[in-house]
């Protein structure tokens, strides 16, 4: 299992900042080191941190990002090449994926050389996904949450940096 997260924020729909204009939501994605399409930042976790941590880690190490943990999406199944073994031929795998709202954007972070930040609309993101199973995350787990009023059900004390 791997943590990945989909670090969203809200943009005034009036480029005047009108708090009384409509928000609208965007999501950070990152360019892919391996080949073209966009990505939401993930990674393994070490053996003192939970998966959301992992997850939180991740979007300041690779698109140097830092915020909020808000939601849990779900987990939803990938196929890896590079952990393929003789636990799993197929490199079947799951990724554990968290709404992260973002509080700071980092002008230097650790993976800053290798990766460009892109904010999408939700549907922009859709189309930009590299991989269906991300879609599937954007789609089912955060446009429901989204639709559901974007309630927090993560508890947020005890992340580092929030």
């Amino acid at each position: 299992v791997i943590s990945r997260c989909i670090p969203f924020r809200y943009r005034n729909a009036e480029e005047d900042g009108d708090s009384n204009s409509q928000k609208i939501v965007e999501v950070l994605m990152i360019n892919s080191t391996s080949g073209p399409g966009l990505l939401f930042p993930k990674g393994g976790w070490e053996n003192d941190e939970t998966s959301e941590e992992a997850a939180v880690r991740e979007a300041m190490e690779e698109a140097g990002v830092r915020g909020d943990l808000m939601h849990f999406l779900g987990c939803y199944p990938f196929k890896s090449k590079t952990l393929q073994d003789e636990y799993s031929p197929e490199g079947l795998c799951r990724a554990a994926m968290y709404a992260l709202h973002v509080k700071e954007e980092l002008d230097s972070w650790p993976e800053k050389s290798r990766r460009e930040r892109s904010w999408l609309t939700v549907p922009e993101a859709i189309e930009s996904c590299r991989h269906a199973w991300m879609r599937d995350a954007l789609e089912k787990g955060f446009a429901n949450w989204y639709a559901g009023g974007m309630i927090p059900t993560l508890q947020r004390k005890g992340f580092p940096n929030s």
